[in-house]
């Protein structure tokens, strides 16, 4: 009888310590010793960030909008935190930016359809696309490049460049120097 209860406490043990991370993991949760001190100095910060869109609309400085939008930014950016730090397991998270399908003009001159970002596409040798978030509205999350891979980037498309045959000359130049120009 006393073993039947020392099975059935065991297995009950066994079930909630299983249980209980993987409960964490669904509802976004997370222990602080589960990532490094980068990452968790980051998490951090979103959580100041979070304390003072919270306190700038107690006091009333700031519109509903406002504080919706910058609450969802912040509940982007940590979702993609933990899941980048999740997926890496390294104690390393890039500088993310979040914006809303109508922010686009804040990272780019001329912005492109938000549907024809690709995952893990890189834009304009700056940014790396994440994907998206839901927090209430959709953002867009990119991982803006460090200069070492901005510049590899760059050399590698001049490279390019170099070893590609030149394309055809095409024009008035092209005909008065008597080359034969394809219809």
């Amino acid at each position: 009888m006393a073993t039947r209860k020392a099975h059935l406490f065991l297995a009950q043990v066994l079930v909630f310590t299983v249980s209980l991370p993987l409960a964490a993991v669904q509802s976004g949760r997370y222990d602080d010793d589960e990532f490094g001190p980068v990452v968790r100095a980051y998490l951090g910060y979103l959580r100041n960030e979070q304390e003072v869109v919270d306190d700038r609309v107690s006091r009333r400085e700031v519109s509903s909008g406002y504080y919706r939008r910058n609450s969802n930014r912040i509940k982007a950016l940590r979702q993609m935190a933990i899941r980048l730090a999740r997926e890496t397991h390294n104690d390393y998270l890039p500088e993310l930016e979040a914006v809303a399908a109508d922010e686009f003009g804040l990272l780019f001159e001329r912005p492109r359809p938000a549907s024809s970002f690709k995952v893990g596409e890189i834009v304009r040798n700056t940014f790396r696309f994440l994907g998206t978030v839901r927090s209430t509205e959709t953002f867009y999350l990119f991982a803006r490049l460090d200069p070492y891979e901005q510049a590899e980037l760059v050399e590698k498309s001049t490279s390019r460049l170099k070893t590609e045959p030149a394309p055809p000359e095409v024009g008035p130049k092209a005909l008065s120097r008597g080359r034969r120009v394809a219809p």
